[in-house]
């Protein structure tokens, strides 16, 4: 009787004990290591109902969308068709730059696609989708063709509840490669004149290229800004830039104040090149900002298909405006977003 009391006295000590061990192994903090995809150039991400789900360029006649509950579980997600550009007449082909708002209950998903295959840069417009539902993944119908001529990197602004269409197109003149905003009556129905946002001013914006593309919203304690990417993409200082709105007009461009230095660019340190087209997210309890943006792991890397898409927290300077650091190293160990 005794030896069958001890027994089962040690052995609920061990239940017990491996209990305590595998509640403290499950929680455990999630870490993640970059890239989160290998080939994944122009990410836009967000988190919504327990799923990240991350959208890249995919330079084919498909839209594609993956999700995971952790960052470190998107890189082996597998990529699902939300969309076939098949056969449509203004952007058949080369996808880039896909992003996905949510507007009044439903996803709206901008994107950029030409009109053929071989002489694709020239005929890149700018195009909407519209969700069915709540479903980030869709199902999406085609929504409108956003403008005629040569634009990229459509994102949406929203100020005092009015949106805005901003991206990127040939400003004419000495102004070049250049952001616009415009004003939107609807998610897909523009109104008003486009307007020059930003151009190419400043030395470290016109590395390889005089260039200013894939304009982002970022919001922070009732300041408005806006992040961009500078200089070239097919060189190793492509790199991002800050906007910040000091006026009321979003319209009026005397009213935007643009940061004379850049506010991310490229780390020979950490073998990091060309980091840039980024965009924001939330930790799934909200109390974390992070970036999400593109890079090389070469100084001779190209605009092509081999950026790989990276993540890091950023924190905030006492002026309120972001401070992302210092890219980080490929293989790096980090924590993961609050809340995994």
């Amino acid at each position: 009787m005794r030896r069958s009391l001890v027994a089962a006295v040690c052995a609920a000590v061990l239940v017990l004990t491996g209990s305590t061990v595998a509640t403290a192994e499950e929680r455990a903090p999630a870490t993640f290591t970059n890239p989160i995809k290998r080939n994944g150039p122009d990410p836009w991400m967000t988190y919504h109902n327990g799923y990240y789900y991350l959208a890249t360029t995919t330079w084919n006649s498909t839209i594609t969308m993956r999700r995971a509950t952790t960052l470190a579980g998107l890189n082996a997600a597998p990529d699902q068709v939300i969309f076939n550009l098949a056969g449509r007449p203004n952007g058949c082909c080369n996808m880039w730059a896909p992003e996905f708002h949510l507007v009044n209950g439903r996803w709206y998903l901008y994107y950029v696609a030409g009109q053929n295959v071989s002489d694709y840069n020239p005929t890149q417009r700018l195009h909407v989708l519209e969700s069915a539902g709540t479903d980030p993944m869709g199902p999406y119908s085609f929504k409108a063709d956003l403008g005629n001529d040569w634009q990229l990197d459509a994102s949406v602004l929203t100020v005092n509840g009015t949106l805005y269409l901003m991206g990127t197109y040939q400003a004419g003149g000495s102004y070049g490669q250049s952001n616009f905003i415009q004003r939107l009556s609807n998610p897909w129905t523009l109104s008003g004149s486009r307007v020059r946002l930003s151009s190419p001013t400043l030395s470290w914006e016109r590395q390889t290229a005089p260039v200013n593309e894939a304009p982002e919203p970022l919001y922070h304690n009732g300041r408005v800004m806006v992040v961009y990417s500078a200089s070239a993409c097919w060189g190793p200082d492509y790199k991002l830039g800050l906007l910040t709105l000091t006026g009321t007009d979003p319209l009026n461009p005397a009213h935007w104040t643009k940061k004379p230095t850049p506010v991310f660019q490229r780390s020979d340190a950490n073998g990091v090149y060309a980091p840039g087209h980024n965009g924001f997210f939330k930790s799934p309890d909200g109390t974390e900002d992070w970036l999400v943006y593109h890079a090389n792991s070469s100084a001779s890397g190209g605009c092509d298909m081999n950026r790989s898409t990276r993540a890091q927290k950023f924190t905030w300077n006492a002026d309120g405006t972001p401070n992302f650091g210092t890219p980080v190293r490929l293989g790096t160990s980090l924590a993961g977003p609050s809340g995994e």
